[in-house]
């Protein structure tokens, strides 16, 4: 009788050690993905890059991938690695065709990076407000980034990781406003702030950490009007993101980051 239930308890410990040794080497060939909106020029397109050159899969989204050539000439060099796919994140619907044609595909980090700033001559109180630029602006940096993480929730899920990081601004910190400016983009900002601070507390318990981070001012085209001295290289920008998103975690998730790990205002401090 003990000679029978020591070789059941041989064969179970063999069977565990069997399914434990392919749970590891399934961990070990494991290759994270990453999904980054607005990938075809910026910081998008550096995000893109240097995830691509980390050894990651990269799905890079744009408007328009035909006039992404920067973008499509990484594609071509990375051995696959990195899909270009056509989107823009004002079309509800294309993210959901998007996210089905990725059914059963982990994601990482979903990168919500792609965003708009109206144009400072749009948005000058009292003087010109063009209201349709403002919906606009609306639909692509607070609309868009709460239906991809919708729509893309459950490749987040199936992944190692589970992390969402937003591009955004220090312009959305209440608590940071001195002046009056920016009627459109800021208030964008600051609802892409609310609604992913919202998201990070609900998701919190399915182990899906939020990060909310400010680039800084980037030499890219959305920031052309600025004196170049004023400006941070793209490539620095895209480290920090990378940086701060490798330490996200669902212990500080809903945080909102600077580019150099420090914490931005929500509101005023009392």
């Amino acid at each position: 009788m003990i000679g029978r239930l020591g070789r059941c308890l041989a064969l179970l410990l063999a069977l565990w050690m069997t399914v434990a040794t392919a749970s590891l080497a399934r961990a070990e060939d494991y290759v994270p993905t990453v999904l980054i909106t607005g990938a075809n020029r910026g910081i998008g397109l550096e995000l893109a890059r240097q995830y691509t050159a980390r050894g990651w899969k990269v799905i890079a989204t744009a408007r328009k991938p035909a006039e992404a050539a920067e973008l499509r000439a990484l594609a071509a060099g990375s051995d696959g690695r990195l899909v270009v796919e056509a989107l823009d994140v004002t079309d509800l619907a294309a993210i959901d065709v998007l996210a089905a044609k990725y059914q059963g595909q982990p994601v990482d980090v979903l990168f919500n990076n792609a965003g708009i700033t109206g144009s400072g001559n749009s948005q000058i109180f009292a003087k010109k407000m063009d209201w349709p630029v403002y919906e606009q602006v609306l639909r692509t940096n607070v609309i868009g980034p709460l239906k991809m993480a919708e729509a893309f929730l459950p490749h987040i899920l199936a992944s190692q990781q589970k992390k969402i990081s937003n591009v955004s601004s220090s312009q959305g910190s209440i608590g940071s406003t001195k002046n009056g400016m920016l009627y459109f983009y800021r208030p964008s900002k600051a609802a892409l702030n609310m609604e992913m601070r919202n998201l990070a507390i609900q998701l919190k318990s399915k182990g899906v950490s939020v990060a909310l981070i400010d680039p800084g001012p980037v030499d890219t085209d959305m920031m052309s009007m600025l004196p170049k001295r004023m400006l941070r290289p793209v490539t620095t920008a895209g480290s920090d993101l990378i940086r701060i998103t490798d330490q996200l975690s669902v212990e500080n998730s809903g945080t909102f980051w600077t580019f150099d790990g420090s914490v931005l205002p929500w509101l005023e401090r009392p």
